[in-house]
């Protein structure tokens, strides 16, 4: 836990207690509304370090786009193309940054893995299958469309 919630914790329980012996309803109310901001700070500082790289196939099947959708740098990046035997690296890529790499020839169909380290040195791994006649990444799909979602 960090020194600004702390601040918070305390600065919180102390407002309370002064409202408590105005008025116990609203003591609890100040109090439940506490408790929510603390859980939504410790849960922000859960996410906080986290590069997401997405890749996906450009629409002339000749190239990978590489982005960093996550909300830190990802450093030692290495891509490995599974049945085309086809490897790269990349130093770093920072958040919301595109990087670009052009393939000699078109490709139809590939197993993508991905694997990169954030400022921690914590590992991440991703793997797609992307295809030249698939769908491109939309961040915004939801997970069980519903209603006839596009």
């Amino acid at each position: 836990m960090d020194q600004k919630t702390g601040i918070l914790i305390v600065a919180g329980l102390l407002i309370t207690v002064i409202v408590f012996f105005i008025n116990i309803y609203a003591a609890g109310i100040i109090f439940v509304i506490l408790i929510a901001l603390v859980m939504t700070l410790l849960i922000m500082q859960d996410s906080a370090f986290l590069p997401d790289i997405v890749a996906e196939l450009n629409p002339d099947a000749k190239a990978i786009t590489l982005r960093n959708s996550g909300n830190a740098v990802a450093h030692r990046i290495h891509v490995a193309l599974v049945p085309e035997n086809i490897e790269f690296d990349l130093d770093s890529l920072q958040p919301d940054a595109v990087s670009v790499y052009s393939l000699e020839k078109m490709i139809h169909e590939v197993k993508l893995v991905v694997t990169f380290e954030n400022d921690k040195n914590n590992i991440f791994t991703r793997t797609w299958q992307l295809s030249s006649t698939g769908e491109s990444y939309d961040p915004l799909r939801p997970m069980i469309p519903l209603f006839r979602w596009k």
